[in-house]
Formats: structure tokens, C-alpha cells, sequence
């Protein structure tokens, strides 16, 4: 975003606006830690802001501050529209595609008139924003946009609200801040909230200390499921539907279940296949080290994509039918996951 951009975003700001933010759909912490903070941002200019997520997210996330604020577009959608309708300018935050709002929010996005305003850091955005606050090297959005209002000039008004709410953000895209993107810039700016007011212990407690017993039996399974491929160095793990309503799943009960393949010794590319009756579709989240890239290989085969590091993906075949592909495919990049 150059200094220009920034100057007219500063004057188009410094009046009342109808403005509606944006995550992508099945938002995780950087999602709502950002578009909440962004909303408590522009909220001290007096604007009529509104977060609109596709869909409900995971009750760890439902603490943060003005959260019960936001509406759900799966569920209220003729509010939704008429927000989306009325906006002067839609912020888009954590995602750089409109698919990735789900398409019936897609649609309407796309036939908004309102100015557009990116910020994220995944690869390959679309050329949809008037304003496009696009980089992959960042680890969070929350980073982002607390570069944002950095850019703006308007540092001093993060408050200890909009401090926790974008904590929230880096620490959980950031693996607790031990994830490869974590720089001594994001060091720095964990800093500066922690000063405004984040409370550190608590927000990791609120996030992280909160399992249900049955989360933790859910957790076993999948560990019982674990398959290793070590000539490939490659680990998966996978939960039937079936499985999941064993162990009375709620959405978010699965997060960070990957990492666990990612952790055994000589394992750089790990993944979890989850069955979703509800939507027909085998849901696939991807982890690796080092060089090899998820984010290629997610595009590639599942329909999906991210980051280098971690990525997403999607089959609309059985479970068997997704993991024999899986398997089948991991020979063509037998040189970069023997490195």
C-alpha cells in the first residue's frame, strides 16, 4: 500500500461511514482478532461498523471483545444483505479471494458498490480492492493491522480492547509465536499490545485452557488414527463423521489436531482429513517445515490453498477415495520431502 493510498484511506476515514468488515468463512483467531480489532479502531471515528461472518465460529474465539456484536451470514442473512447493501466501504480481512466468504456471501460481495479494502497475507490475492494491503511475508493479519493503524498514524489509539483483540491474532497464527514468519517485528508488536493493555495469561488461558472432556477424548482418536509414512516423512490423520459424533463434536474441537503429526521426529509434512456430512466434502488441513510448500501442493490436488507452512484444502470423494489419492500423489514429491 503506498504512502498515496494510505493518505486518501486517512481522509476517507477522518469521515462517518456505513462500513462492514469481513473475515473468510469458518474464521479462526486471526480472523476475528482482526476484523474485532479493526472494528474497535474505526469505531472511535464514529463510523456505523458492523462484522459480518460467513458462518459461527468456535466458542474459544467467543470471549473476545465485541464479539456479540458481530452478525453470522449463514443465519442472518437478510441483515447481512442489507448491511452489505448500505456499506460505503467493505473491509476484507484474512482472505484475498470472495470464494473464500462462502459463495452465497460471494455473490453478494462482488455486487457491492462499496470500496474495497484488503488486508491479508496469503498468496495469490484477487484484483478486487480499490486499496490492497497484501503481504505473504507477514504473520498475521492482526500483524497487519496493527501496521495499519501504525500507517495511519494512529498508534496511540490501541487500547487495551483493541490490544487483546489482535493478540488474539498473532498468537494463534503464529503457533504461539514459534512458527517461522514470527519476527523480531512481531516480537515487537506483542510488546506494544502487551503495554496497551493484553492481558498475555489470560488471552492464551481463553484460547488454549479450555478443552471439554469430550475434545480430549476426540483428540485420542485421532491419535489412534495417526499413520506415519516415514520413507516420505510424511504423517495424516483421520476423523470419520461417525467419529466425530462419537465424541459430540463442536466446531473448533478439531483445531491444532494436525500439529500433533507435524511434532514426530523426522516428519515434515503432516495432514488431517475430517468428513463433513453436512457439506458432502472431506475437509483437509495441511502442515509442514521447512521449504516444502502445502500451499502449492493444496492448489494442486484438494482445491485449496495458504501459505508456505500451512494451508487448506477440500475433496469431494469418500474418505477412502481421498486418501488413497493423497497417498498416490506423495511419490512426485518424494525429492522435496526426502530434503
Amino acid at each position: 500500500m503506498t504512502k498515496e493510498q494510505i493518505l486518501e484511506l486517512k481522509t476517507l476515514l477522518n469521515t462517518p461511514n456505513n462500513i462492514v468488515i469481513v473475515p473468510h468463512r469458518n474464521p479462526d483467531g486471526d480472523a476475528m482478532g482482526s476484523t474485532l480489532g479493526l472494528y474497535h479502531y474505526l469505531k472511535q471515528y464514529q463510523h456505523n461498523v458492523i462484522v459480518i461472518a460467513p458462518n459461527d465460529y468456535p466458542d474459544f474465539l467467543k470471549w473476545i471483545p465485541g464479539e456479540e456484536t458481530v452478525l453470522k451470514f449463514e443465519t442472518q442473512q437478510e441483515d447481512s444483505n442489507t448491511h452489505i447493501e448500505n456499506a460505503d466501504i467493505i473491509f476484507t480481512l484474512d482472505f484475498n479471494a470472495f470464494h473464500r466468504a462462502g459463495h452465497q456471501m460471494a455473490d453478494v460481495l462482488e455486487q457491492s458498490s462499496a470500496i474495497k479494502v484488503m488486508i491479508d497475507h496469503h498468496q495469490q490475492p484477487d484484483d478486487y480492492a480499490k486499496y490492497m494491503y497484501s503481504d505473504v511475508r507477514m504473520s498475521s493479519t492482526c500483524e497487519m493491522v496493527y501496521n495499519f493503524i501504525e500507517m495511519l498514524g494512529d498508534d496511540a489509539k490501541i487500547n487495551a480492547t483493541i490490544a487483546t483483540c489482535l493478540y488474539v491474532g498473532i498468537m494463534t497464527d503464529t503457533g504461539s509465536f514459534r512458527f517461522p514468519a514470527t519476527t523480531s517485528r512481531t516480537h515487537q508488536v506483542i510488546g506494544n499490545l502487551i503495554e496497551k493493555g493484553a492481558d498475555n495469561s489470560q488471552i492464551h488461558n481463553n484460547i488454549y485452557d479450555t478443552n471439554s472432556y469430550s475434545r480430549l477424548q476426540l483428540l485420542g482418536r485421532a491419535m489412534q488414527n495417526l499413520k506415519v509414512i516415514p520413507e516420505l516423512r510424511t504423517a495424516y490423520i483421520t476423523l470419520t463423521q461417525a467419529e466425530l459424533d462419537e465424541f459430540n463434536f463442536k466446531k473448533g474441537d478439531t483445531e491444532g489436531f494436525v500439529n500433533y503429526a507435524l511434532s514426530l521426529k523426522g516428519i515434515i509434512f503432516a495432514a488431517i482429513f475430517i468428513e463433513s456430512q453436512q457439506d458432502q466434502i472431506i475437509k483437509i488441513s495441511l502442515r509442514s517445515k521447512g521449504e516444502f510448500s502445502v500451499n502449492e501442493f493444496s492448489r494442486a490436488h484438494f482445491n485449496g490453498g495458504g501459505h508456505t507452512n500451512a494451508a487448506g484444502g477440500r475433496s469431494e470423494d469418500d474418505m477412502l477415495t481421498t486418501i488413497n489419492k493423497f497417498i498416490s500423489i506423495l511419490p512426485q514429491y518424494k525429492q522435496d520431502l526426502s530434503q
